[in-house]
C-alpha cells in the first residue's frame, strides 16, 4: 500500500507538470493554448502584376496575413511599393533559385554563372524532370555554393532595403533547402540576418484538392478545412492570382491553367463564407511576425 500511494503521488505530480506545460493539450498546441490559430500565406508576390494585385486583395479583403516576395522576379519593385503601402502585411523573403514558367523568365541578381542557363535565366526546376527538356534542373547544373550564398544574400538585403515589414525567410519550390549543404547555408543566413525560417510548430491545414478544382470547389474545400480545425497552430499556403491575359500566358508542362487556378485561390481567400466560418469558430488569424512575438 505504501508503494502504491507513492506511485499514485508520482503520477499525479507528473500529470500536473504536464498539464501546466501544455504537454497534454494537443499535438501542436503551445503553452496550453486552446485557441485555433491560423497563418494564411500567399506565395509569389513579385512574380507578376496579377499576383501582386491578388496578394494585396487577399490581405485587404480577405484572410491572408503573410505573403512571400520573390526578389529576382520582374515585378518585385511594384510588389515592394505595394508592401510599403500596406505595412500591416507581414512579408517573407521567398528565396528564389528557379524560374519555372515556359515563356516567362528571370535570372539571378548577381553575376553567378553556375545558377543560370546559357541565356542567363534560372533553371526551371529544382531537379531534372523526365517530362521537361534536358538541362532544366538546378541541382544537375552543379551550382557553386559560394555563388548560391552571394545570390541569396543579395535577395535578402534588397528585400530588407525596400520592404520594412520583412520578418522571415521561406524557399521558393524548396530549391534553396533541397540538399544538406544548401540547408546549412540557409540556416546560417537565417541566423545572421535574424530572419527565422518558416513557421516552427505549425501544422499544414491541408489544401484545395488539386489545381484543377473550380473556384467554387476551392471555396467549399477551405470552408470544410476550417470547420474541422482543432485547437493549435496551423498553416495554409497557396498562390493568389487573377484571371487576366497576363496570367493566362503563364504556364509550364503539366500546369497550363495557372490563371483559372490562382483566381480560384483569390476567391477562396476573400470568400464571405470562409470569413463567416472563421468568425463563427473564433479562429485567430495570425502572421509569421505574430508568431515570433510569442
Amino acid at each position: 500500500m505504501k508503494y502504491q500511494r507513492f506511485f499514485c503521488c508520482v503520477v499525479a505530480a507528473l500529470l500536473a507538470v504536464g498539464l501546466s506545460n501544455g504537454a497534454f493539450s494537443g499535438d501542436n498546441d503551445r503553452g496550453g493554448d486552446r485557441e485555433i490559430r491560423l497563418i494564411v500565406r500567399g506565395d509569389d508576390i513579385g512574380s507578376c502584376h496579377a499576383a501582386n494585385v491578388a496578394c494585396i486583395k487577399c490581405y485587404r479583403e480577405g484572410i491572408v496575413r503573410t505573403v512571400e516576395v520573390m526578389v529576382p522576379a520582374p515585378w518585385f519593385h511594384e510588389a515592394a511599393k505595394m508592401l510599403r503601402e500596406n505595412p500591416g502585411l507581414d512579408v517573407g523573403v521567398h528565396l528564389d533559385l528557379t524560374s519555372e514558367w515556359e515563356f516567362y523568365k528571370w535570372g539571378p541578381l548577381t553575376n553567378s554563372p553556375s545558377l543560370a542557363d546559357k541565356e542567363g535565366h534560372f533553371f526551371p526546376m529544382t531537379r531534372q524532370r523526365r517530362d521537361f527538356p534536358p538541362n532544366t534542373g538546378f541541382l544537375e547544373a552543379d551550382p557553386k555554393i559560394d555563388e548560391v550564398e552571394k545570390e541569396l544574400r543579395a535577395q535578402i538585403e534588397l528585400a530588407m532595403e525596400k520592404i520594412p515589414n520583412v520578418s522571415h525567410l521561406t524557399c521558393h519550390m524548396g530549391t534553396a533547402y533541397s540538399t544538406p549543404e544548401l540547408r546549412a547555408l540557409v540556416d546560417g543566413l537565417s541566423q545572421e540576418y535574424k530572419l527565422p525560417l518558416g513557421a516552427a510548430g505549425a501544422k499544414r491545414a491541408g489544401g484545395f484538392g488539386g489545381s484543377r478544382t473550380t473556384p467554387e470547389e476551392k471555396e467549399a474545400a477551405l470552408v470544410k478545412i476550417l470547420e474541422n480545425l482543432k485547437p493549435g497552430l496551423w498553416l495554409f499556403v497557396d498562390h493568389p492570382g487573377m484571371d487576366t491575359p497576363e496570367m493566362r500566358a503563364i504556364g509550364h508542362i503539366g500546369y497550363r491553367h495557372v490563371a483559372a487556378d490562382r483566381a480560384g485561390v483569390t476567391k477562396a481567400f476573400t470568400s464571405k463564407k470562409v470569413k463567416e466560418v472563421i468568425e463563427k469558430r473564433g479562429i485567430k488569424l495570425i502572421s509569421y511576425a505574430d508568431l515570433y512575438k510569442d
